[in-house]
C-alpha cells in the first residue's frame, strides 16, 4: 500500500493540513511541540477506531472536545488517497466525525471512492452516514464498468462503528475488506525501552507490539522459525554495536523469557535490563525491519533517541530499503544527523503558525532546493536554522 496524499481538518493542532505527493519514505521534521506526534496519532486514531469504535478511540485521547482543534466547533475530517499496489487504481477514503444532539460521537460521513484510470469521476464503493448506507459487492476489477457493480443497503449496530469494520468482515465486500486489512496492518510505534526490558511469561508472539513489550518473545519466534532472518539481525548488531557477539531469548526457571546479550569482552552474557538504551533500541528496530510479515505502513517517531549519531545514516538507509521492498515508512525527527541521510524529496517540515501546524514539502522551496543541489546536506541546513526559517 502507498498513501499518496492526506487531508486532516480539526484534529488537535492539525486544523487544516494537506500533505501531497507522499513518497515511499517520508520524513517529518520539526522542533518539539510542532505537531509531529499529533500527525502520527492520526494513523493511530484511525487504527484504534477500526479495532474498537469512534467513541473508544476519542475517549482514549480525552474525548471529542479534547481532540477537536481549539476554538473550532465543526467536525473532525480525514481524507486519505492511496493505492493498494502500484498496479491498482487510486482509492479515496473520507471520514467525518461529529457529535449528535446528545453530544455522543458519531460518524457523520464515511465514503470509499474508487477510480480506474486517470480520468472520470471516482465511483462510490461505500457510502455511509449515521450508521446506514450502501456498499458495492464483489471485486471491482472484474467489472468492465464499476458502475455496473451491484450495491447492497446495510445498517450497522451503532453510528459510532466504522462501516469498513462491519462490512470488511464479509467476503462479498471485497474493496471494503481490502481497506480494512490495510488499516489493521498499520504499525504506529510507541516504543518504550523499559517495557522492552521486562521479562515476559513464556508465550507466543509473531510481530512486535507498538510498545515493544513483547520484544523477547518475537526474538524467540524468529530464532525458532526464521533462523536466517535472526542470523542477519545478529550480524547487523555485531557490526553496529561494539562488543556484541550474540543475542538470545532464553526461558528462565520460573517460566519467563528474557533477552541476553553476549559481550565478547566478558564470559557471561548480560540480561537486557543491564544493556544500554541504544543497544535495546537498535535491536528493536532490526526486529521490526526484518519482520517476515511486513507492515503496509510503519510510523516511527524520533529514531535518533538513545542511538549514537554515527548509526543514524545506516538506519535511515534501512528504513528506505524497507519502503522500497516492503511497505511505506513515515519517520518524525529533529535530528540533524538523521537528516544528513535524507533525500530532499522525502522531507516535510512542520512549523507552528498562530498555534496550529503547517506542513510543507521541502522540495517545493526554491532556496532549499538550490542549496541541496549545490551539495549542502539537509542536516547542515537544519543546524544553521535555514530549513525552519525558509519553510
Amino acid at each position: 500500500m502507498k498513501i499518496e496524499s492526506i487531508k486532516i481538518k480539526n484534529y488537535k493542532v492539525l486544523r487544516d493540513v494537506e500533505i501531497k505527493e507522499i513518497p515511499s519514505m517520508a520524513v517529518f521534521l520539526g522542533v518539539n511541540g510542532s505537531g509531529k506526534s499529533t500527525l502520527f496519532d492520526v494513523f493511530g486514531f484511525l487504527n484504534d477506531a477500526l479495532m474498537t469504535n469512534i467513541r473508544a478511540a476519542l475517549a482514549k485521547r480525552g474525548g471529542f472536545n479534547e481532540v477537536i482543534s481549539r476554538g473550532e466547533k465543526g467536525d473532525i475530517e480525514f481524507e486519505i488517497k492511496f493505492r493498494p499496489s502500484a498496479e491498482e487504481p487510486l482509492i479515496t477514503y473520507e471520514l467525518v466525525v461529529s457529535l449528535d444532539e446528545k453530544k455522543n460521537p458519531i460518524i457523520k460521513k464515511e465514503v470509499l471512492r474508487f477510480r480506474r484510470g486517470q480520468v472520470g469521476s471516482p465511483w462510490k464503493v461505500l457510502d455511509f452516514a449515521y450508521g446506514e448506507g450502501t456498499a458495492a459487492v464483489g471485486e471491482l476489477n472484474t467489472y468492465d464498468d464499476v458502475k455496473n457493480a451491484s450495491r447492497k443497503e446495510q445498517k450497522l449496530d451503532s453510528p459510532d462503528i466504522l462501516a469498513i469494520k462491519g462490512l470488511g468482515q464479509f467476503k462479498e465486500f471485497v474493496a471494503v475488506s481490502q481497506l480494512r486489512r490495510l488499516i489493521e496492518d498499520w504499525y504506529v510505534s510507541d516504543f518504550q525501552i523499559e517495557d522492552a526490558r521486562i521479562p515476559r511469561d513464556a508465550g507466543y508472539s509473531e510481530q512486535l507490539s507498538r510498545t515493544g513489550d513483547n520484544l523477547a518473545l518475537v526474538a524467540k519466534y524468529l530464532y525458532e522459525n526464521y533462523y536466517s532472518v535472526f542470523e542477519n539481525i545478529l550480524e547487523t548488531m555485531k557490526a553496529r554495536i561494539p562488543g556484541i557477539t550474540n543475542v538470545e531469548a532464553q526461558e528462565t526457571t520460573d517460566g519467563r523469557i528474557v533477552l541476553r546479550f553476549q559481550d565478547g569482552n566478558f564470559k557471561d552474557p548480560f540480561i537486557s535490563r543491564y544493556m544500554s538504551d541504544g543497544t535495546i533500541k537498535m535491536f528493536t528496530y532490526l526486529i521490526l525491519l526484518n519482520d517476515p510479515s511486513h507492515h503496509a505502513l510503519l510510523c516511527v517517531e524520533e529514531p535518533e533517541n538513545q542511538l549514537y549519531p554515527q548509526l543514524l545514516s545506516e538506519l535511515a538507509e534501512e528504513f528506505r530499503l524497507y519502503s522500497v521492498n516492503e511497505g511505506q515508512v513515515f519517520i518524525s525527527t529533529h535530528s540533524p544527523d538523521f537528516l544528513d541521510a535524507v533525500e530532499l524529496d522525502e522531507l516535510y517540515c512542520l512549523v507552528k503558525n498562530n498555534g496550529f501546524t503547517e506542513i510543507k514539502k521541502a522540495s517545493n522551496n526554491d532556496l532549499i532546493k538550490s542549496l541541496f543541489e549545490r551539495g549542502d546536506l539537509l542536516g547542515d541546513l537544519w543546524r544553521q536554522g535555514l530549513l525552519e526559517k525558509v519553510i
